[in-house]
């Protein structure tokens, strides 16, 4: 009776043991992914903290694209009034917020056109400076967005592996999202000189 108790209380301990360390890991891969979503909000506030003072200084040598710049800061008005909890991050909700920052991306791009119309604004350095932050951080929002999906990915093969499935699913971890391309992207963009 001795040896049947302790192989049941070996196999006990080893079974929780499974559970506390798959369940910490599956916790680490949810911490992992909500991490980098906010590295993604972290390089869209960074844009959106840059575009008025691009804004203020095209509108010093741009004063008829009176439009145009409004359409920047209507766009970036819009897009940061859309926040979305990591921990929700439902299709729906990412494919909005995806929207509203693809809007921010529409609107600089023609904001930056007004270049050929204004050769002084070619040449101010502020200007030169903001057109090269903007570029920069639109490649740091790109690599944050591509941390995230890297590490939803990471997440939801855990959650869907066996045996680590039964943990996801007795503690509720359910599936995250991922960043996708926005509508229209897969067009190359036709050049005219």
């Amino acid at each position: 009776m001795k040896k049947s108790t302790i192989i049941l209380g070996v196999a006990i301990a080893i079974v929780i043991l499974w559970g506390v360390t798959g369940y910490n890991s599956l916790v680490n891969m949810d911490e992992k992914v909500s991490n980098q979503w906010a590295n993604v909000e972290t390089q869209y506030q960074r844009r959106a903290d840059l575009i008025p003072n691009l804004v203020n200084t095209v509108k010093g040598y741009a004063s008829h694209e009176k439009e145009t710049l409004e359409g920047v800061v209507e766009a970036r008005s819009k897009a940061t009034q859309i926040k979305v909890d990591a921990n929700d991050l439902t299709p729906e909700k990412l494919a909005e917020y995806q929207k509203a920052q693809g809007a921010v991306t529409s609107a600089l791009g023609k904001l930056l056109a007004i270049t050929e119309n204004y050769p002084d604004l070619k040449a101010n350095q502020n200007f030169l400076e903001l057109q090269a932050q903007l570029e920069g951080t639109e490649n740091r929002i790109n690599v944050a967005r591509t941390n995230f999906n890297n590490a939803a990915k990471d997440f939801n093969i855990g959650i869907r592996r066996f045996p680590k499935n039964i943990l996801a699913g007795l503690f509720g971890f359910e599936k995250r999202s991922y960043f996708e391309a926005a509508e229209g992207t897969d067009k190359v963009p036709e050049v005219k000189f």
